[in-house]
């Protein structure tokens, strides 16, 4: 190995690093299950931003909903922390472009929520919209967009084919006991439900991008509230929902039971 990689390694297998990744997938899972109760609350005819920056957002206006949101700041930044360790002793070129992807991901997550923390607002609906708006107005910027698009789809779809082909539980690394069956089927459903909405999100992209209407690439707050709109839209709504706290709760027991990878 080279020298960065056994570096990487040593920090890898350290035990108060491993405990704060585990805090990071606990983040994880307390922004999934935030999302979907937002999304329940939308089915229901309130307000709300059934979003990441929506969920953060949230967690601000509870009591000591501020603590919460700092212990998962810390947990965003360790986790993508981890994401690069697990880039640099992975094997496989593909297995590192996808946990660099993931470190980049939860960096800007930690971001956000740092923003939200000092007291900033975060609106990812209206940035989306902006952004498409901004792409539609480039020479080609209708094909990029569509492009964005059918990317979030196939990732959606990736997502369902993990969760009905339970492909996702090659990394899990459970001991043989109860937490096994619960973790599983809760991202079984999850992996469906979180796949379900990426293809909702990506297909209004590529909508939007064909009609020349950023109002309809508003992402994933934007997408679940058009389900509203359509026939048997809300109790489509609130399955996802569902499924998103599912997604959430998998996180959560996922943190706790799985064994972390090794290198």
């Amino acid at each position: 190995m080279t020298s960065p990689t056994r570096v990487a390694s040593r920090v890898e297998r350290s035990p108060a690093v491993r405990v704060l990744a585990r805090v990071g997938l606990a983040a994880i899972g307390i922004l999934h299950i935030l999302i979907g109760v937002i999304a329940l609350a939308v089915a229901a005819g309130a307000g709300g931003n059934a979003d990441q920056s929506g969920a953060l957002q949230a967690l601000v206006a509870v009591p000591g909903g501020l603590f919460v949101l700092w212990a998962v700041i810390v947990g965003l930044i360790f986790l993508s922390l981890w994401q690069i360790l697990q880039a640099v002793t992975a094997h496989k070129p593909g297995q590192k472009v996808t946990e660099a992807a993931k470190c980049v991901v939860y960096a800007a997550l930690a971001g956000i929520a740092i923003s939200i923390a000092g007291g900033g607002r975060h609106n990812a609906s209206s940035s989306e919209k902006t952004a498409s708006a901004q792409l539609l107005g480039m020479p080609g910027g209708v094909f990029l967009l569509a492009a964005i698009g059918l990317v979030v789809v196939a990732v959606g779809v990736v997502f369902v084919v993990n969760g009905v082909t339970h492909r996702f539980e090659r990394d899990l690394r459970l001991p043989p006991n109860r937490w096994a069956t619960v973790t599983t089927t809760l991202g079984r459903v999850g992996y469906v439900a979180k796949g379900v909405a990426l293809v909702i999100v990506g297909g209004l992209v590529v909508f939007g991008a064909i009609t020349s209407d950023p109002e309809k690439a508003g992402g994933l707050d934007g997408s679940l509230k058009a389900l509203i709109q359509v026939p048997f839209g809300v109790f489509l709504l609130v399955l996802i929902a569902l499924g998103l706290i599912a997604y959430g709760v998998f996180w959560c027991v996922r943190a706790y039971a799985s064994r972390l990878a090794d290198p």
